[in-house]
C-alpha cells in the first residue's frame, strides 16, 4: 500500500499543463498534436493575410467611395474579372488547407493496433477508467485545494486518482458517459473527443515523452463542469506494470489467459500394449 501511494505521489519532471500568461499551444507529447501544430503555423498566416485584405479593401471602399469624396456614384452591376478572382482564388485557397488537413483527419480517425485500451466513463462529474484488458478500475475525482497545496499540485488540475499509460506505446481510449454530454479533452495529446450516453467514441494517443499531462471536460456539462480534471501519468513500460499490480490487475490479459487454457491439449491416455488382451 505505501510502494503504490508512492508511485502515485511520484510525478514526472515534464508537466502538460496551462501555463500563466502562455499564447500558445502546450507543448505535444505525441505526434498527432505535432501535426495539428504544424498546420497551426501553416493556417494562421494565410488567416492573418485574408483579414488584412480584407481590411484594407473595407478601408478603401469607406474613404474612397464615400458621400462626401465621391458624390456621383458610378452606375455598374458586374465585373467579370473582380467576381472571377474573388470566386477563383478562394477555391484555390480551400484546396491548399484541405491538402494539408486530410491527411491529420485520417490519421487521428484511424487508429492503429494499440497496445493499451482504456474504456473511459464520464459522470456528473468526475471521470472512471477501466484497463479491462488488465482488471484495473480507477475512478478518477478532483483532488481538494488543501491536498493539492500540501502535494505542491496543481489544483483544478491534480486528480486523486491519477492513470498511468507506457511511453511509446498506441493507447486506445474508448468514450462514453453515464449521464449528460461531457468530453474527454488532453491538450498536450491532440485528443477532444465526446462522451455521450449510450455510444462510444474512439480516440487514440502514443506519449513520446514521459510526463504528467493535464485535461478537462471540454463541453459544459453542469453545475461542477469546471472541477472534471484529467490527470495522465506517462511513464516507463516497467513502471506502468508495477503501476498495474500496484491497482490489483494482472499483466496477463484475462482473453489470452482463457485462450492459452483453452488451447493447452487434455491429458492423453496411455498407450496400450500391442501385445495386451482386447477387452471383453
Amino acid at each position: 500500500m505505501l510502494a503504490g501511494l508512492a508511485l502515485i505521489g511520484a510525478a514526472p519532471a515534464f508537466a502538460g499543463q496551462p501555463k500563466d500568461g502562455g499564447i500558445d499551444f502546450q507543448a505535444p507529447a505525441t505526434e498527432s498534436m505535432r501535426q495539428i501544430v504544424d498546420f497551426h503555423n501553416f493556417i494562421l498566416p494565410i488567416i492573418v493575410a485574408i483579414t488584412l485584405l480584407v481590411l484594407v479593401l473595407l478601408a478603401w471602399v469607406v474613404i474612397r467611395y464615400n458621400r462626401w469624396t465621391n458624390p456621383t456614384p458610378r452606375k455598374f452591376t458586374h465585373n467579370m474579372l473582380v467576381e472571377v478572382i474573388w470566386t477563383v482564388v478562394p477555391v484555390l485557397i480551400l484546396v491548399v488547407i484541405a491538402i494539408r488537413s486530410f491527411p491529420i483527419l485520417h490519421a487521428q480517425e484511424r487508429a492503429p493496433p494499440a497496445e493499451i485500451t482504456i474504456k473511459v466513463t464520464a459522470s456528473s462529474w468526475a471521470w472512471s477508467y477501466a484497463y479491462e484488458d488488465l482488471g484495473v478500475q480507477v475512478n478518477s475525482n478532483l483532488l481538494p485545494e488543501d491536498q493539492a497545496i500540501a502535494q505542491q499540485r496543481p489544483y483544478l488540475l491534480a486528480v486523486d486518482n491519477p492513470i498511468y499509460v507506457p511511453v511509446g506505446e498506441n493507447v486506445r481510449v474508448l468514450i462514453t458517459s453515464s449521464d449528460v454530454i461531457h468530453s474527454w479533452t488532453v491538450p498536450a495529446f491532440g485528443v477532444k473527443q465526446d462522451a455521450i450516453q449510450g455510444r462510444t467514441n474512439v480516440g487514440w494517443f502514443n506519449v513520446d515523452r514521459p510526463g504528467t499531462y493535464y485535461g478537462q471536460c471540454s463541453e459544459l456539462c453542469g453545475i461542477n463542469h469546471a472541477y472534471m480534471p484529467i490527470e495522465v501519468r506517462a511513464v516507463s513500460r516497467p513502471e506502468f506494470e508495477r503501476w498495474v499490480v500496484e491497482q490489483g490487475g494482472s499483466l496477463a490479459p484475462p482473453a489470452e489467459e482463457a485462450a492459452s487454457a483453452e488451447a493447452a491439449p487434455a491429458d492423453a491416455p496411455a498407450p496400450v500394449p500391442a501385445d495386451a488382451p482386447a477387452q471383453p
